[in-house]
């Protein structure tokens, strides 16, 4: 890991959901990288032990499996919330976009549009790593069949986006069921049952259309907050 630039990978274990904290570590300013609202006390706490100052919370897209901790941790310090400007959320201080970038000090984070798990996925690329959200998993990726996902754009967004960066890549996804904690853009080019170079479009189609999955068990309640920031009738005070 490089020496200039402090990096932090935190996990949720109810919905299996990693969140990241990164900064510029000559002059501490930070972002965090999906927070969970239930572990938002322990996040805060580290970031103020490292003496870090939060600018940025970033959701790389809105989550159905868990509530986002962003409008909480904005709250408690004023670091502004980011998310897709195609979630359309009124409360969000930026809209991101593709090509859209933000500083930490002298370091910057580059926004890549990467629809395809919903239509608000955004990766987020970081002095040579990259958070993916769901559209690209450790040997796997994120479903296709709500949110107006799309296995045709998520194919798009994977192989003719993130696989167009550099093999030495570290992909940090935001969720791992079986223990991963990173790979590589080389390692899933290679091996990624779904979406390694030599799987065709229709291959992945296929794939992804005989997949039949629930739901995830929050999703009615996750959605409807994300698109509040993380405000439910429990935390809305």
């Amino acid at each position: 890991m490089r020496t200039d630039i402090l990096f932090h990978q935190l996990f949720e274990a109810e919905s299996c959901t990693y969140t990241y904290i990164i900064a510029d570590k000559k002059t501490k300013e930070a972002a965090i990288i999906d927070p969970v609202l239930e572990t938002v006390d322990r996040d805060l706490k580290l970031i103020e032990e490292l003496d870090l100052k939060l600018l940025y919370v970033l959701d790389t897209h809105i989550h159905a499996d868990h509530i986002t901790g962003a409008g909480e941790i904005r709250k408690r310090t004023h670091a502004q919330t980011c998310v897709s400007q195609k979630a359309h959320i009124d409360c969000v201080d930026i809209p991101l976009e593709e090509g859209q970038e933000l500083k930490l000090g002298e370091k910057v984070i580059k926004v890549l549009s990467t629809p395809g798990h919903t239509n608000t996925c955004l990766t987020y690329y970081f002095e040579g790593l990259l958070f993916t959200g769901d559209a690209l998993l450790i040997r796997g990726c994120g479903r296709t069949d709500f949110q107006q996902g799309s296995s045709d754009k998520l194919f798009e967004s994977v192989h003719g986006k993130l696989f167009k960066l550099p093999d030495e890549t570290i992909v940090y996804p935001a969720h791992d069921y079986r223990g991963m904690t990173s790979s590589t853009i080389l390692l899933e080019k290679k091996f990624n049952p779904r979406l390694r170079e030599t799987n065709s479009q229709d291959d992945f189609k296929k794939m992804m259309s005989e997949l039949k999955l629930a739901h995830p068990k929050k999703i009615h309640e996750a959605v409807p907050a994300n698109l509040a920031c993380g405000r439910t009738k429990e935390n809305e005070n």
